[in-house]
């Protein structure tokens, strides 16, 4: 059903104007009672008033330079003094040029990466693995994608001295038994190549089934990245299960609110993906999780800095110096701020700190049980929606590189 975005959405709609007519049903019945209601956990994505306001006027929290910021150093060293920068690109030679300190792909990034003439011999090694297996060409097939995955790992782990993210098929999504089989293959994968399992990340998208699996392999001592996370219920899962990092899409919450309202753009403190991400971090920090919060997906520089002080924040090249190609999937805009992090020096002030951000955090705990988070997401029109975009997305780029490897196996083997 996620491939039909049609009825994905209706039928998330429709549960969601039932749910709204027994919800005013309940309320007239508890008034007819005298029954006060229980407290709800919270809003489906923005902050509460004191941390939306905490986070536009960075109450309680400086620069992590000790001076404010500006002066000499580049708006890029300013922030990765106070958060951890992390490259978002299979293009392993923007990776070098920038030196992050962890990398992460997917399946859009790779499949435009196989297709530049500087990795096919990344392509070449993965087809020669494949070849030299036995079984169905089906199979060839996917072992060869397996091993170009993480062949672009092992290039960019020269590079990078903490973490590469590996992405599992997205299509294996609702399938917890699969997903976690393919994370244990990709780790083998890197350990028969040298690498230990601690420099690597299993990306899974973040269902229901894909956040189980994050509790399977994270058990087993295998780190998970849970991606395409959109909101609370989300975060909250992942964190009970587990994970070791999370990755909320910050540009593609703000273009769901954007085509909903109509509005064309908005002011970094009040962006919905700035403050969805801010919400997290604040119930991570308030609730003791050790889960690491990654903002991901920008659109612009804005969005970028205000999320200064985030754990970790991964950044396409083209954020990082003028004129660079992103080879980011997404659309992108210029609604408050883009261009270069590396050649800009204005002040960069820290948005989020963990003290701060605990303290503001007003709301309850969210339960992480299935029913509830099921029902959760799917009163979240937007994560609903953008969470079975992402994996269509994910899967048609998969698709690609699919017929690229199919071809060349085919081509050797003649």
């Amino acid at each position: 059903m996620n491939d039909d975005p049609m009825a994905t959405s209706k039928l998330a709609e429709g549960i969601r104007g039932f749910s709204a007519d027994l919800v005013k049903l309940e309320a007239t019945v508890r008034d007819r009672l005298g029954v006060t209601p229980s407290p709800s956990p919270g809003p489906a994505w923005a902050p509460p008033a004191a941390a939306a306001a905490a986070a536009a006027n960075g109450d309680g929290v400086t620069n992590g330079n000790g001076n404010g910021g500006g002066g000499d150093k580049t708006e890029f060293d300013q922030l990765a003094e106070v958060t951890t920068i992390v490259a978002d690109s299979g293009e392993i030679e923007a990776i070098r040029k920038y030196k992050p300190t962890d990398a992460t792909t997917n399946p859009s990034l790779i499949y435009a990466a196989a297709q530049m003439p500087a990795y096919q011999g990344l392509v070449d090694d993965a087809v020669k693995h494949a070849l030299g297996l036995q079984g169905l060409p089906k199979e060839r097939v996917e072992a060869a994608m397996d091993k170009l995955s993480v062949n672009f790992g092992l290039e960019i782990l020269k590079i990078v001295p903490g973490y590469v993210s590996t992405e599992v098929d997205a299509r294996l999504s609702y399938d917890t038994e699969a997903t976690v089989a393919k994370g244990r293959s990709i780790v083998a994968l890197y350990k028969a190549a040298g690498i230990d399992k601690s420099r690597v990340l299993i990306k899974i998208a973040s269902t229901w089934e894909g956040i189980r699996a994050c509790e399977i392999l994270q058990k087993e001592g295998i780190s998970c990245n849970m991606t395409l996370l959109f909101c609370m219920a989300q975060a909250v899962a992942c964190a009970e299960a587990g994970a070791t990092l999370i990755s909320p899409f910050v540009g593609r919450i703000t273009d769901w609110y954007k085509a909903d309202t109509g509005r064309s753009g908005y002011a970094a403190e009040e962006d919905p993906g700035c403050l969805s991400v801010s919400e997290i971090y604040g119930y991570y920090k308030k609730h003791g999780h050790g889960t690491i919060v990654m903002g991901a997906s920008f659109r612009n520089k804005g969005q970028i800095l205000q999320l200064a002080g985030c754990d970790r924040l991964t950044i396409a090249p083209k954020f990082l110096e003028v004129g660079e190609d992103d080879d980011d999937d997404d659309d992108d805009d210029d609604d408050y701020g883009n261009g270069e992090l590396k050649g800009g020096t204005e002040k960069v002030e820290r948005k989020l700190e963990p003290e701060t951000a605990s303290k503001a955090y007003s709301g309850g705990r969210y339960p992480a049980d299935s029913k509830s988070f099921r029902l959760k997401l799917n009163e979240n029109a937007m994560a609903t929606e953008k969470l079975a975009e992402g994996i269509a997305s994910f899967s048609q780029a998969i698709v690609k590189v699919e017929k690229i490897i199919t071809d060349r196996i085919a081509a050797a083997s003649t």
